[in-house]
């Protein structure tokens, strides 16, 4: 049976609380998913919370109430709590009714499986959550394999980025590492490095893209330094027609994920 938890200082609470900061999900190695959609889409990818927070009203729901029962019968804790107490554990004061805390997957590079699928998205340090959840909820709509981080990204498993995820960040792989570690790794394989840059000469609908492929994104404001676009194999435009120079890096993304998988139709 869930236990009923009311007081702020209980150690549940206080460790849920601590997962909105990286240093704890780091030490942890937990991170929080918010709201019955989110936390359904884990389940259904086969990935049950290892503690499951939730109010009176939100367990009422069938849903809600299979995966309590799912996370209890796993050896998960299951609490009870007041919507306060849930408000404190998101940090939102509207809070969803169900919250759980999953344990992070390995981000090792060298556990990605290139093979597993022809597309992969890469992107190099990335500071909005926001653009990092769209990215994965693309590589999800278009059956990328996952996002490989490179260098300084922000955390992909901020509360921020799980929710813009939308649940994407338990069906796509996440890996992270330096630039170096990524040109290694990718080269002791098959793949193609494609980049998108303002300097290049080819249209993105005009370029031959080869199976696996690895979409490699920039910076917000930086967009790719020289010498990683110098390592591509591949270097592609998206035209403006209007005032803009570019796209947000997470549309940027979208667009070119389509049209490479739509290349190969």
């Amino acid at each position: 049976m869930p236990r009923q938890v009311t007081a702020f200082s209980n150690a549940t609470v206080k460790l849920l609380r601590a997962l909105r900061d990286k240093k704890a999900r780091r030490r942890e190695r937990l991170f929080l998913a918010e709201g019955l959609r989110i936390l359904t889409e884990a389940r259904d990818s086969g990935r049950l919370p290892e503690i499951i927070a939730f109010s009176a009203e939100g367990a009422k729901h069938p849903l809600a109430a299979e995966i309590i029962a799912a996370t209890e019968s796993a050896g998960g804790d299951a609490i009870e709590t007041t919507p306060n107490i849930l408000s404190k554990m998101s940090g939102k004061d509207n809070p969803q009714m169900l919250l759980g805390a999953y344990r992070q997957l390995d981000t090792k590079l060298d556990a990605i499986d290139r093979t597993r699928a022809p597309l992969w998205i890469v992107a190099q340090a990335l500071r909005d959550p926001g653009n990092i959840g769209t990215i994965l909820r693309t590589g999800d709509a278009v059956g990328a394999g996952g996002l490989i981080l490179v260098d300084d990204c922000v955390d992909p498993f901020s509360v921020e980025a799980v929710r813009a995820s939308m649940g994407a960040v338990f069906t796509q792989a996440v890996a992270t590492a330096r630039w170096s570690e990524f040109i290694s790794w990718l080269r002791r394989g098959e793949g193609q490095l494609v980049g998108t840059s303002l300097k290049a000469t080819r249209d993105y609908l005009d370029a031959e893209y080869q199976r696996p492929c690895f979409l490699l994104i920039g910076n917000e404001q930086q967009g790719l330094p020289a010498d990683y676009e110098a390592e591509c194999d591949l270097l592609v435009k998206i035209p403006m027609a209007g005032s803009a120079d570019s796209l947000n890096a997470a549309m940027a993304s979208a667009v070119m994920a389509f049209a490479i998988s739509a290349s190969w139709r």
